[in-house]
């Protein structure tokens, strides 16, 4: 496996770690709860803003791996 498909296999990943932690945020009572559920989607959210970007990075320097 290529370094360009794990990456876009960790992205997928963090995504749906990201809307799981929104689900739950909006289900949970706690307020406690939901604000530390809130916030770490919202690190998890920068964490995948930097995966697109060495992304955009590893398609640029490897062209054949865009689209893959």
């Amino acid at each position: 496996m290529t370094i360009s498909a794990q990456v876009k296999q960790t992205l997928a990943s963090l995504k749906g770690i990201e809307a799981t932690l929104e689900d739950f945020s909006r289900i949970e009572e706690n307020t406690e709860a939901k604000e530390v559920l809130r916030r770490n989607a919202q690190r998890v959210n920068q964490v995948i803003g930097n995966f697109e970007k060495r992304l955009s990075v590893l398609e640029f320097e490897e062209p054949q791996y865009k689209g893959f």
